[in-house]
């Protein structure tokens, strides 16, 4: 039987805070229901300021009835086949270790923060691969590490990573699951932004909300809450973090994404699209590559009357079609691409 390891210091499957997290948990997931053994180490510890996540994270495996053992600092439990712990983030590195030596894995994958140390420790005993979720310092941080695989989740992402000595980078597409059988819910008029902060174009949506009073829209909690930034609005709606997207991609017929920022390859494109909604979002990063030619590209420069003119003017229906086409591709398999390139 095959074995993988996921290693990191963020929290396991499956408390999702962005795509990092539903992409790994994804592929971990996939390696399970193949019959591989996966293993997924991280931290109850935020790794960017030591805050535990222990209550949250107990009180979401109560609510989903799901057995877990904790003792000397450490949540264990199983979600889907995979086995997972959580570990203060000063004993991440000693469980690794200890890891490598009893289930020695065949591959372990690692990303984001502390990566690299990860990789280099994990290196002399197996195959490692660093998942390249962003641009920034975090994303590509593990590359310092030297892994034999850097797999980027876009082309953009790939094209922008540094070349490193002994380290293969490739693109592998983040895995999407399939939507569940449809239902009749009906699409609202209501447009849909997801994580709505001010790297995200926070400040586009505020002008964009008060220029069209008469458009109802609907933002969901991202990274961090900022209900009371849009409180005085009438016409929208704050809809807190949530795990389950697909009641709001059912019931929006569009999707905004005017990041200021690269994205790598925003997950929320393609997850609504496999649910028929089409996306308008600048040329920033990745958006464009997760976007295609069934989505509206708008400069990053563009200002509030552009965007409201297309969302006025869109044929959501249309394009969303041509979307949920597009999107497909995107929920096949990983597993043979990891074969592919001998992983």
């Amino acid at each position: 039987m095959p074995t993988a390891l996921f290693a990191w210091r963020r929290t396991p499957p499956p408390f999702l805070i962005g795509g990092a997290e539903v992409t790994q948990q994804l592929l971990a997931e996939e390696l399970a229901a193949a019959g591989w053994r996966v293993t997924y180490l991280g931290s109850h510890e935020a790794p960017w300021d030591g805050a535990t996540q222990l209550p949250d994270m107990r009180a979401h495996l109560d609510r989903h009835r799901v057995p877990y053992d904790e003792a000397d600092d450490t949540l264990r439990y199983r979600w889907n086949g995979v086995e997972c712990a959580a570990f203060t983030q000063n004993n991440v590195e000693h469980a690794l270790g200890s890891l490598l030596g009893e289930i020695r894995p065949d591959v372990v994958f690692t990303a984001q923060e502390g990566s690299a140390k990860l990789a280099e420790l994990a290196k002399p005993t197996t195959l490692v691969a660093g998942l390249l979720h962003s641009v920034s310092a975090t994303g590509l941080g593990v590359l310092t590490g030297r892994p034999h695989y850097g797999l980027a989740v876009s082309k953009f992402v790939r094209d922008r990573a540094p070349r490193t000595p002994g380290t293969r980078i490739d693109v592998v597409y983040p895995p999407f699951a399939r939507p569940r059988p449809a239902t009749d819910t009906e699409r609202t008029p209501a447009v849909l932004m997801v994580n709505p902060i001010p790297a995200k174009g926070a400040e586009l949506l505020h002008q964009l909300i008060r220029l069209m009073p008469e458009q109802p829209f609907t933002l969901v909690e991202g990274w961090w809450d900022t209900s009371a930034d849009f409180a005085a609005y009438p016409n929208v709606r704050y809809v807190p973090r949530v795990y389950d997207m697909e009641p709001l991609y059912r019931s929006h017929r569009l999707l905004l994404v005017p990041s200021t920022v690269e994205d790598a390859f925003p997950r929320v494109i393609v997850e609504a699209a496999l649910h028929g909604v089409p996306t308008i979002g600048t040329n920033r990063g990745g958006i464009p590559e997760a976007i295609g030619d069934a989505g509206i590209v708008l400069p990053a420069t563009a200002g509030p009357e552009a965007w409201a003119r297309v969302i006025r003017d869109v044929d959501c229906e249309a394009l969303g079609e041509l979307a949920r086409v597009r999107a497909t591709r995107f929920t096949r398999p990983c597993l043979p691409e990891l074969r592919e390139l001998g992983i």
